[in-house]
C-alpha cells in the first residue's frame, strides 16, 4: 500500500506540475483574447442574468439553481485552507496570482458552459451534458470523453465525497468532541435526503444553502475588516508588492521567491475555482435555457464569486493578522486569524464555514459523479451510484484518508487534460455563439 501511495503521489505531483498550470492559465488567456476580454465587459449583464427566470422546455433547473449547484461544489475548504496554503508557501504575492487565475478562468468557465448547453442531450433523468458530451459530439473524440467521465467518477468519490466528510468529522471532533461515527451518520442522512431526489432536489437545496453560507462567511470577514480598516490598504500593498518581489524569511516564515508566489497562487486558484477542470459545465447543462450563452454568462460569475470575492476575504483576514509570519500550519492559519480578531466567535465561524463548505461540495460533486456514471454505464446505474455515493460519505468520515487525498488530486488533475483539449478544438464554436448572442442583443 505504501508503494502504491508513493506512486499515486508522484503522478499527482506531475499532473499538477508546471506544464498543467501553464496549460490551464494559457487556455484561459487564449480564450480571453479570442473572446475580446468579454468576462470584464459582460460581467454586469452576467450578474443580472443570475436572477432572471427563463421559460424553457429544455433543462431541469433555473440559471440560479445551476449556478448554486456549481458553486456548492466549488466553494469548499479550498477557500479556507487553500488560500492559507498559498500564502504559507508563496507569500502574500500568491494572492495576486490567484486573482489572475480567477480572471482568465472566467473565460474558461464561460466557454465550458457554452459547449455544455450546446451539446447536451435529453436522458431518462433529465438533460445531461458536460465535457464527455462535447468531447464526443463536438470534438469527435469519444475516447477522451470516456476518459473524462472515468476520471470524474473516481474524483467524485474522493475529492467530492470521502475527503469532504472526513474534513467535517475532523472539525466536529476537534471543536465539539463529536465522535466521527455520529458525524458520518448525520452526513449520510442529510446527503441521502437531498441527492436521492436528483438534480431538482440538489438545485432546490443548494439554492438555499449556498447563498446563506457565502453571505455568512463574507459578512463575518467584512466585520473583521471593518474593525481593522486601517490595515486593509497595507494588506493589499503586500499582495501587489510581493507578486513581483520576493519576500524574505522572518520569524517562523520561510520566505518565498517570485516563482513560488506564481506557482502556489496559480495552483491554489485553479484548485479553488476549478476553471478548466470540466466539472461545473455538468451542472450548467441542466439549466433551463434555450441559449447556451445565457447560461454561460451566469456560469462565468461562479469563478468571480469563488476567487475574487470569497478567496480575497480569506486572504485579507490572514494578512491583517500576525500569524502568517509565525510558521503556523496552513490548516490552522485561517481559524487562528479569525480567532485573533473575534475570539471564540471567530473559531465558531470558521468551524461552521468548514462544515457548510464541505457539505455543499458533497452535494455538488454527487451530481457530477452521477452524470459521469450515467455516461459510462447507462441510466440503470444511476440509482445504484446514488446509494454507493451516500455510503461513501459514512466511510470517509471514519477513515484516515491520505491515500484518498492523493488519488483524488490525481484524478482531479487528469480531468482537466481532455477538457482543455476540447476547449481549444472547439474555441471557434464558442466565439461564434458569443458573437451571435451579442449581435442579437445589440
Amino acid at each position: 500500500m505504501e508503494t502504491l501511495d508513493s506512486l499515486v503521489s508522484t503522478i499527482s505531483n506531475f499532473v499538477w506540475g508546471a506544464p498543467m498550470l501553464i496549460l490551464l492559465v494559457g487556455t484561459g488567456l487564449y480564450l480571453t483574447i479570442k473572446l475580446k476580454f468579454m468576462q470584464f465587459w459582460a460581467l454586469p449583464s452576467a450578474l443580472k442574468l443570475i436572477f432572471i427566470k427563463e421559460d424553457s422546455t429544455k433543462g431541469e433547473i433555473s440559471h440560479f439553481a445551476a449556478l448554486m449547484t456549481a458553486l456548492a461544489a466549488t466553494v469548499g475548504i479550498g477557500n479556507i485552507v487553500g488560500v492559507a496554503t498559498a500564502i504559507v508557501l508563496g507569500g502574500p504575492g500568491a494572492v495576486f496570482w490567484m486573482w489572475i487565475t480567477g480572471l482568465v478562468g472566467m473565460a474558461t468557465k464561460y466557454s465550458e458552459a457554452v459547449l455544455a448547453v450546446k451539446y447536451r442531450e435529453k436522458g431518462d433523468f433529465g438533460y445531461r451534458g458536460g465535457p464527455m458530451y462535447y468531447l464526443t459530439h463536438g470534438a469527435k473524440l469519444p475516447i477522451l470523453g470516456t476518459l473524462f467521465a472515468f476520471f470524474t467518477a473516481c474524483a467524485a468519490f474522493g475529492i467530492g465525497n470521502m475527503t469532504q466528510s472526513n474534513a467535517v468529522a475532523e472539525v466536529l471532533l476537534t471543536q465539539l468532541n463529536i465522535p466521527t461515527w455520529v458525524s458520518g451518520l448525520a452526513l449520510l442522512t442529510l446527503t441521502s435526503l437531498v441527492i436521492l431526489g436528483g438534480i431538482k432536489s440538489i438545485g432546490k437545496f443548494t439554492s438555499f444553502l449556498v447563498p446563506f453560507m457565502i453571505v455568512f462567511y463574507v459578512f463575518a470577514a467584512l466585520v473583521v475588516l471593518f474593525l481593522n480598516i486601517d490595515k486593509i490598504v497595507p494588506a493589499f500593498g503586500l499582495i501587489f508588492y510581493h507578486a513581483f518581489n520576493p519576500i524574505a524569511a522572518g520569524g517562523g516564515f520561510a520566505g518565498a521567491t517570485i516563482a513560488a508566489a506564481i506557482r502556489f497562487g496559480i495552483a491554489r486558484g485553479v484548485f479553488s475555482n476549478e476553471s478548466g477542470l470540466g466539472s461545473a459545465p455538468i451542472a450548467a447543462a441542466a439549466a433551463r435555457t434555450e441559449d447556451p450563452v445565457r447560461q454561460a454568462l451566469v456560469s462565468m460569475t461562479q469563478t468571480f464569486i469563488d476567487t475574487i470575492i470569497v478567496c480575497t476575504m480569506t486572504a485579507l483576514i490572514i494578512l491583517i493578522s500576525p500569524f502568517w509570519q509565525e510558521g503556523i500550519s496552513a490548516g490552522s492559519l485561517t481559524l487562528l486569524s479569525f480567532e485573533h480578531h473575534l475570539g471564540g466567535v471567530g473559531t465558531l465561524i470558521v468551524s461552521l464555514a468548514t462544515v457548510l463548505f464541505a457539505y455543499s461540495t458533497i452535494l455538488g460533486w454527487s451530481y457530477y459523479g452521477e452524470k459521469a456514471f450515467e455516461f459510462l454505464l447507462g441510466t440503470k446505474w444511476v440509482k445504484v451510484y446514488r446509494v454507493l455515493f451516500v455510503a461513501g460519505v459514512m466511510v470517509g468520515a471514519m477513515m484516515q484518508l491520505n491515500f484518498v487525498w492523493n488519488f483524488s488530486d490525481m484524478m482531479n488533475g487528469l480531468m482537466a487534460i481532455p477538457n482543455l483539449i476540447a476547449l481549444l478544438i472547439l474555441s471557434n464554436i464558442v466565439k461564434n455563439e458569443t458573437d451571435r448572442f451579442f449581435k442579437k442583443s445589440a
